[in-house]
């Protein structure tokens, strides 16, 4: 299966979701446009964003006649990749690089890591792992197993230790031996959590001070949460100002336009995303290729 097969089967259920409003007859009257918006805002879009896309593809519609679902569902997807934040860079491909990992417990972030860093040895770059994440007891071990798995070094200490002192350690192991990517995962934190918001700040912040390379602060957002992950990417964009964001486990949830949102809303590049479980559903983030699974465009009905 390539990647674009994969995306369209991991979003099959958010496509399901949207896709009803399509499968219509007759003429595109007020009642479809209702529906388009609701089915929208029901995907975790927003009423914001739902709102402005169905403006202006209204809009569209009647200034192209486009009235055919086919046609629609194109003028959708297209509207709808307009809306994502363009990055300006990609830290896992414009290298040196150090990207360093944040998110509440269960969002990904480690199986994250260590998919990436088998990417990277599949295409030759060299990298290393710090396991900064010294309170979770089996954190150092799942990190160790990936880094087995990729043929990829973790860097880490005792459990208990300072995770800036992790930090540290591995950029300056990676300077001294001249590591293209550094992939730093860091504890679980609860965004509601003042305190240990605080404490992550410190670890992003002596990162980002003894770096040479470009540190990029990257949020691993869980779609299953929905507009939970949107407070969750608010927060921690307050406290760290987030450079972007990966978003997992797109293919259990049938809203996936929480990556609309969130792009949206923070003005945040989406890196990569998640649409299953093997090494190879970690992909790339293509707004239109995103935005044409979401929708269905291509799709005969």
């Amino acid at each position: 299966m390539g990647l674009r097969e994969r995306l369209r089967a991991g979003l099959t259920r958010s496509r399901e979701a949207l896709s009803e409003v399509f499968y219509m007859g007759g003429e595109v009257d007020e009642g479809f446009w209702e529906d388009l918006e609701d089915r929208l805002v029901m995907g975790d879009m927003g009423a914001e964003v739902a709102m402005g896309v169905t403006d202006d593809l209204r809009e569209q519609a009647a200034r192209e006649n486009l009235t055919t679902a086919p046609r629609l569902r194109r003028a959708l997807a297209e509207r709808l990749a307009r809306e994502f934040c363009v990055p300006e860079r990609d830290p896992f491909e414009d290298l040196p690089s150090c990207v360093v990992f944040v998110g509440i417990n269960g969002a990904g972030k480690t199986t994250t890591v260590g998919k990436l860093a088998g990417v990277a040895r599949r295409e030759g770059t060299s990298c290393l792992i710090g396991g900064a994440d010294t309170f979770r007891a089996a954190a150092i071990e799942q990190l160790q197993v990936w880094g087995e798995r990729s043929g990829t070094e973790v860097v880490t200490r005792e459990r208990g230790a300072d995770p800036a002192s992790v930090c540290y350690d591995v950029i300056e192991r990676a300077e001294r031996e001249g590591t293209q990517l550094v992939l730093v995962d860091t504890a679980g934190r609860l965004h509601s959590s003042p305190e240990l918001m605080r404490e992550l700040a410190k670890v992003v912040g002596v990162t980002r001070r003894r770096s040479s390379t470009p540190v990029s602060v990257v949020l691993v957002i869980d779609a299953t949460t929905g507009q939970n992950g949107l407070a969750q990417a608010k927060e921690f964009n307050d406290a760290l100002d987030l450079d972007g964001i990966v978003v997992t486990k797109l293919d259990g949830t049938a809203k996936g336009g929480i990556a609309v949102a969130i792009s949206h809303n923070l003005s945040l590049p989406i890196y990569r995303i998640g649409v299953g479980e093997g090494i190879d559903d970690l992909q790339a983030f293509d707004a239109l290729e995103f935005s044409r699974a979401l929708v269905g465009d291509g799709e005969g009905i």
